[in-house]
């Protein structure tokens, strides 16, 4: 056996009192996990969509996934100009740490600068998206209100006041500040698509597999990798790396191996995690691991190059500077043996 391997299983005897547990799922849900450290002790504000208010079901993620962190989520005011005006004194007053808008509230959210923000499905042309899908005359709040209102009502006034304040869009960017964005588009969105305009300001965005409205399993698996990202990010965090050769993931048919995405969803808590391939599997891996592998994913022929602590690799790589797990060997042979294995080691 390899003389590091050696050691790291005499750590993982030594560590047994320090296990690290990956998050529990939450009682009857099969996707929604609590992160109690995640963004602990700071400020969150959330922005809704059109119609909805601060008591929508992704609200009730946020808090629940993070119940250590200030969700602030106003019910927003009809009139656009006045809801902006709300969330700029928002966060002069409070200075969240993280911002996060879903469709129209995304569209606010572009625009608070100066602050690291999450865009999913952002409505950057919310006028138009209102006319196409019918979005005027009486409308019904889609989750209560505080001021217990039902119904709003949709004139030409404002429509043009919701154009208004989505032409501010994109002013004032910097280059600075439009590194701390992240925009999320689903791919299954029938209701608004401004990924390519978003992508000409923005470096960071991608798509996910998911509708206009994300439900439990699209947030979970691609809006809480990027809050990770932001989470360490801000705490100058630096987690052991992982690399994963992508023969590891895939079975004898090209899909996905037995419980390699349950595993990958479980070391990305504990782990900076890359994927590694020696050819382009862009399009296998933003099919199956999707998010997770987004700006997480290296083509190289030389592997005993990469810099890091772990590589999992079903291929002979030779000297390597990261130790080295041979998945399908007697002691690596399936995922859930990897998994076990990191499990013992403390997070280290």
């Amino acid at each position: 056996m390899d003389a590091k391997l050696d050691i790291l299983f005499d750590i993982c005897k030594q560590n047994r009192k320090k296990m690290i547990t990956f998050a529990p799922m939450i009682a009857e849900n099969p996707y929604v996990k609590q992160f109690p450290d995640l963004m602990a002790g700071k400020t969150l504000l959330y922005c809704h969509g059109f119609g909805s208010s601060g008591q929508s079901g992704t609200v009730t993620r946020l808090r629940t996934v993070m119940p250590q962190a200030k969700v602030i989520a106003p019910d927003l005011p009809v009139n656009p100009h006045e809801a902006i005006a709300l969330l700029h004194a928002i966060c002069e007053q409070e200075r969240p740490d993280l911002i996060i808008g879903t469709s129209m509230g995304g569209m606010y959210t572009e625009q608070l600068r100066g602050f690291d923000r999450i865009c999913v499905n952002p409505a950057l042309e919310i006028a138009e998206t209102m006319k196409a899908h019918g979005m005027t005359g009486t409308q019904q709040f889609q989750n209560p209100r505080q001021d217990g209102v039902q119904e709003f009502y949709v004139d030409k006034a404002l429509v043009k006041a919701y154009r208004e304040v989505s032409e501010q869009r994109f002013v004032g960017l910097t280059p600075e500040d439009a590194d701390r964005v992240y925009g999320l588009f689903g791919d299954k969105d029938d209701l608004v698509d401004t990924f390519d305009m978003f992508r000409q300001h923005y470096p960071q965005a991608t798509h996910f597999h998911g509708e206009h409205r994300m439900d439990d399993k699209s947030y979970m698996h691609s809006v809480m990798p990027v809050i990770r990202w932001i989470d360490d990010q801000q705490e100058r965090r630096q987690r052991p790396i992982i690399y994963i050769g992508i023969e590891c993931l895939k079975d004898a048919y090209n899909k996905p191996a037995a419980s390699s995405q349950k595993a990958i969803r479980l070391l990305i808590e504990h782990y900076q995690v890359y994927f590694v391939g020696e050819e382009d599997d862009s399009k296998w891996l933003e099919e199956y691991i999707n998010v997770p592998a987004w700006r997480h994913t290296v083509y190289t022929y030389r592997r005993d190059l990469l810099y890091g602590d772990y590589l999992i690799s079903q291929r002979k790589e030779g000297d390597t500077m990261a130790t080295r797990l041979e998945y399908g060997s007697d002691t690596f042979k399936t995922w859930d043996d990897i998994v076990e294995y990191f499990s013992h080691l403390g997070g280290q």
